[in-house]
């Protein structure tokens, strides 16, 4: 499927591919992808980060001033962290879905909930990613 980048997707059927897609042509109709080396794509994401920091910096468990809306402005810091992240990503060549599952798969391991329930944890996510790879 593909966006033109002024199409926005439909968030509820849009994949991480067409996603990092559309911010591919996005970056590409606007020639910056002379600009999207993995340094200033990585240090995007830290300023994003920081600006996403600064919306609920000094507040209590609490939800962030401006809502939580889609279009509130902790949405749109939400969003210009993932941009970027999908932007290194694509430029690094990196299949963010895959190396998510082998991350969770680490985790699993490293951080066992208990002996019951780790078994079923490492099922669950075996049986994710077999059907993220069946879907590929």
């Amino acid at each position: 499927m593909t966006h033109s980048s002024s199409t926005i997707p439909c968030a509820s059927t849009t994949t991480v591919e067409e996603l990092q897609k559309w911010l591919d042509q996005f970056a590409q109709e606007r020639d910056w992808e002379r600009f999207h080396t993995p340094k200033n794509l990585a240090m995007s994401v830290a300023i994003e980060a920081a600006e996403l920091m600064e919306l609920v910096q000094w507040q209590e468990y609490q939800e962030p001033s401006g809502g939580t809306q889609n279009d509130s402005p902790i949405a749109e810091e939400i969003s210009d962290v993932l941009a970027y992240l999908l932007r290194l990503a694509s430029v690094l060549k990196i299949d963010v879905a895959q190396s998510l599952s082998l991350k969770i798969q680490k985790n699993a391991r490293k951080y066992p909930r208990s002996e019951e329930h780790t078994s079923e944890l490492q099922s669950r996510v075996d049986i994710s990613y077999a059907v993220f790879c069946l879907k590929k």
